[in-house]
């Protein structure tokens, strides 16, 4: 055949056209990310719930028509309706024996009360600890040759009482805190005060300062009786408590008694009638002697910084 008459061979490509494909994973990965929301909302949900609610929801599902309800409850009783499409059940989920809005009312302040009142023994257990342990440090300090309390050993007595710590300094026949009619401390009772207030500021407890003295009348009592008299001698003890290191905004209370408390009432011109009682103050005397709480004693035995009736260990004045 002549080359030049070869027949020419025309070859077309015929392009059929697919659908779309490749998306259907986004399908599949929708739904996975909307069960595990759910999961994980389910999850919460759970975690807010106590066991009673979710022993009710259980039961709920397992019975809708009811068979939750609480005792003495029927078929007419609440959470207990009708069944609706699908078995669900119409009425509201009860738990059992679910405490009335009123008696709540009533629980609640007792359960209040009860906290409170264990919250008050805890500190008062704690105060009562930190006092006996001043107590005995002040014992210890008493006992030893070389403390500064030794001139006036013999005349230092500390007690506890239903008030608080209590330390009194006593004059006696032989030795005076104060000259007589005077104000200002001799200088040994002095260094017992000033040796005193590292003690006493080692507590938190706040402090009661009272002067007292004896039934004898000032000699000028015209002008300056031993009201007079017995208020500026506690508020000498004050100021060496002060100058010993004592922080002054933890003293409460200087109260002059002149011979209204005497220590022994049937001598009422005795030595030991004067003296100078410093109080260590419990929690609630000091919150009722603020006016900020109540007790339950006498407003006269707080204001006197004296307990008629010593408590339990507390030695009589």
């Amino acid at each position: 055949m002549d080359p030049s008459t070869q027949p020419i061979i025309i070859k077309k490509k015929k392009v059929v056209a697919h659908g779309h494909h490749g998306g259907s994973w986004k399908v599949a990965f929708a739904d996975f990310v909307t069960a595990m929301m759910a999961f994980f909302l389910l999850m919460w949900l759970l975690a807010q719930t106590s066991p009673e609610e979710r022993t009710a929801i259980q039961g709920y599902f397992n019975d809708p028509r009811g068979s939750i309800v609480g005792q003495g409850g029927g078929l007419d009783a609440p959470g207990v309706g009708q069944v609706g499409p699908g078995g669900a059940n119409t009425g509201a989920i009860m738990l059992d024996n679910p405490l009335t809005q009123a008696e709540r009312s009533e629980a609640e302040p007792a359960l209040e009360r009860a906290s409170d009142a264990e919250l008050r023994a805890e500190q008062a257990e704690r105060e009562k600890q930190t006092l006996d342990e001043l107590q005995r440090a002040l014992e210890e300090e008493l006992g030893r040759e070389d403390s500064a309390f030794t001139k006036l050993h013999d005349q230092i007595i500390i007690d506890q009482t239903a008030l608080g710590l209590r330390i009194q300094l006593v004059d006696n026949e032989n030795r005076a805190m104060f000259d007589s009619g005077e104000s200002v401390l001799q200088d040994y009772a002095r260094e017992v005060l000033l040796a005193l207030a590292p003690r006493l500021r080692a507590v938190a407890n706040k402090l009661s300062i009272n002067g007292h003295t004896d039934a004898v009348a000032y000699r000028d009592g015209a002008n300056y009786s031993n009201w007079e008299l017995s208020a500026d001698r506690a508020n000498s003890a004050r100021r060496a408590l002060i100058d010993g290191g004592y922080p002054e905004d933890k003293v409460l209370t200087v109260q002059g008694m002149s011979a209204s408390v005497p220590r022994l009432a049937d001598q009422p011109a005795a030595p030991s009638n004067r003296r100078i009682v410093i109080l260590v103050l419990k929690k609630d005397i000091e919150d009722a002697l603020k006016g900020t709480t109540l007790v339950s004693r006498t407003h006269e035995e707080i204001l006197r910084g004296t307990d008629p009736a010593p408590a339990a260990g507390g030695v009589a004045p």
